[in-house]
């Protein structure tokens, strides 16, 4: 790993991506005006109809991917406020920057809150049927066939984390350089995993290396953010950096947010009983008065929403005090780990993820489910990939005609037609798919069928 270290005023960099320059602080922080650009922003707005768990629920109470992100912006918040603290406190020469440790919580919180905006409809089993199209069907596998393999990998590994960079660096305002002009404080801070496609799984090992955060389309964008930020390389030239340490925050938020609340959600849609999650929660609440009080409550829906809280409280606390603990070495780029593995109720919260493996997302609703999504997902790309390329070889029919009277223009060129460039026409088409709700993907899909019965 690089030698370099990191510093914090850089990383929590004011300027914005492809934006002027900021005039300078006023009482509404520079991040809390991304955390407003975000919550506006019509891709935020869809997250209220794009799976979590279950998919297309009809429980009114299940999570949906809007309101995780709501509770893990809120508990990323608490987070960034006390790893802020902790900052402000460590280096003597933060708190004449003007920083708070609110400007902290107000990054992770807005980070947070974008975490998931590029997540296709149907949950991760959305992004694998893309990623499955591409590798089984035969148009697929003839686009790929003519890419270089930097753009091959793009939809070879399709990333929901890469198409939320993409949505905030470039699709949310496509009229603006750089899109929704946030920070490169709250962009730094959303990229878990701050390399390409084609650079995933690739050494050094490490929490940062699983995933990818940016398409090949997009690396000079988050180059940008990464110049701007000072994140340090992985090796010299690479298109590869070192993590932002605030991005440990946010994955903290979304670990224990999604650990301990799909296994609520599962509960509330009778997959789970009390009886059987009741010992999670006793495995990391200790203290004999919340569970006097929990004993006290009615109901046993009320008792696992207190319950719950105490629960992510406690996390909370020990994730920050882990974060304080490996600070020095985030900075040094020497620390890339998962810190809800490293704190004292690692085991415990592990509890919660293996339930939730084993008894929700294995589970035959979600499985259902999961099948029929995959497979409306194929029939998209199946008509409007080939739609384009019908457009593009002077092939097309009146049925590829009308199929693409259904892509918005933005996803087309000035003139109204695909773009030449194959890779660019067909990311149009990922960008268009993957951005759709659950409930719009139906529709499109029975709108198709409907065009198939009247040719």
């Amino acid at each position: 790993m690089s030698r370099d270290r990191m510093h914090w005023p850089s990383l929590l960099s004011h300027h914005r991506l492809g934006g002027p320059p900021v005039a300078g602080v006023g009482p509404r922080s520079e991040f809390q005006r991304d955390f407003d650009r975000i919550v506006f922003s019509s891709a935020f707005r869809r997250l209220q109809d794009k799976t979590q768990v279950f998919p297309l629920a009809k429980n009114d109470y299940v999570r949906t991917r809007l309101t995780h992100s709501l509770e893990v912006a809120s508990v990323g918040r608490s987070l960034g406020v006390l790893a802020g603290d902790h900052v402000l406190r460590a280096h003597p020469e933060m708190p004449g920057t003007g920083y708070t440790a609110g400007d902290f919580g107000a990054i992770v919180a807005a980070a947070c809150l974008a975490h998931d905006i590029g997540n296709p409809p149907f949950g991760h089993a959305g992004e694998s049927a893309i990623r499955s199209w591409f590798d089984t069907s035969e148009l697929g596998r003839s686009v790929l066939a003519r890419l270089s393999a930097e753009e091959r990998a793009d939809f070879e590994r399709f990333e929901g984390n890469a198409q939320t960079f993409r949505i905030l660096a470039r699709l949310g305002m496509p009229d603006n350089a750089g899109g929704m002009q946030l920070t490169c404080a709250t962009l730094g801070a959303v990229a878990k995993y701050p390399r390409p496609a084609h650079l995933a799984f690739a050494a050094p090992a490490g929490i940062s290396g699983k995933k990818h955060n940016f398409f090949h389309a997009d690396r000079e964008r988050f180059d940008a953010v990464a110049q701007a930020t000072g994140l340090t390389r992985r090796r010299a030239g690479a298109l590869c950096w070192c993590r932002h340490p605030l991005a440990f925050l946010v994955e903290a938020a979304d670990d224990i947010s999604y650990c301990v609340i799909d296994v609520e959600d599962a509960f509330r849609a009778g997959e789970v009983s009390y009886a059987e999650i009741e010992p999670l929660y006793r495995g990391i609440v200790a203290d004999p008065a919340a569970w006097q009080k929990a004993g006290a409550i009615s109901t046993d829906e009320k008792r696992v929403e207190y319950l719950r809280a105490r629960t992510i409280d406690a996390l909370v606390t020990e994730a920050a005090e882990a974060f304080a603990a490996r600070e020095q070495a985030m900075l040094a780029g020497e620390f890339d780990e998962e810190l809800i593995a490293l704190i004292p109720h690692a085991e415990a919260l592990e509890a919660f993820r293996v339930l939730a493996r084993d008894r929700v997302y294995q589970s035959a609703v979600v499985l259902n489910l999961q099948s029929p999504g995959a497979a409306i997902l194929g029939a998209l790309l199946d008509a409007f990939v080939g739609a384009v390329e019908a457009a593009v070889t002077g092939a097309s029919l009146p049925r590829a005609r009308a199929i693409l009277g259904f892509l918005p223009g933005q996803f087309l060129c000035a003139d109204g037609r695909p773009a030449v460039d194959l890779y660019a026409r067909v990311l149009a088409i990922t960008d268009f798919v993957s951005g759709m709700t659950d409930s719009y993907a139906v529709a499109v899909v029975a709108k198709l069928r409907a065009l198939e019965e009247r040719a």
